[in-house]
């Protein structure tokens, strides 16, 4: 029999172990540090009052990452509110890099993937910025494993070919915000999507 201390304990810290990775995917789907770590908070206060329905045993990254995936969908369904990116605050938190043209190079990579179909993109993110495996991916967004493995194969495959025409979107936004761009432009679609 499992001692309920014990089983209460080991949930705490396993929880408490995702913190780092809940933030960063909270920063991901906001596009805004101080928001994405407010949306993890909750998160986590969320499933500790759910603890449970937790299934010892399960993946609890990807059980973590559906609860602040669903509390940023009803916060947008709630809100009509948006916080407008401030790029002075940008720029003072982005990480000053060695390579001087990896701001170019990365609102490369934010317009090539504005060219992508939204559920490609989603997929691409969750996996490449947020370090998600595949099963967690299929877990947090309802699309069965297949689906999520074609997505992404085929969003590589596309970007590949998007860098090797060179054909890539222009627009008028500045290169040194293309992070908060990616990340504004991928909430912009998930909302859309879930709506």
């Amino acid at each position: 029999m499992t001692n309920p201390t014990s089983a209460k304990t080991t949930f705490e810290r396993e929880l408490v172990s995702l913190i780092p990775h809940l933030r960063a995917f909270g920063r991901s789907l906001t596009g805004n540090a101080s928001h994405g770590d407010d949306l993890a908070q909750d998160a986590l206060a969320k499933a500790l009052a759910s603890r449970e329905s937790y299934q010892p045993g399960t993946n609890m990254k990807a059980w973590t990452f559906m609860i602040l995936r669903n509390v940023f969908y009803s916060e947008k369904r709630r809100s009509w509110r948006s916080c407008a990116l401030d790029p002075e605050v940008a720029e003072r938190t982005l990480v000053s890099v060695s390579n001087p043209t990896a701001a170019l190079e990365l609102d490369e990579m934010r317009r090539a993937l504005d060219m992508l179909p939204a559920d490609q993109r989603e997929a691409l993110i969750l996996i490449g910025a947020a370090g998600m495996s595949y099963e967690e991916v299929s877990e947090v967004t309802g699309a069965a494993l297949g689906t999520i493995k074609s997505r992404v194969s085929r969003a590589r495959d596309r970007l590949a070919l998007i860098f090797a025409e060179g054909h890539i979107t222009e627009d008028q936004k500045p290169a040194h915000a293309a992070m908060a761009s990616i990340f504004r432009q991928i909430d912009h679609y998930r909302t859309a999507r879930a709506a």
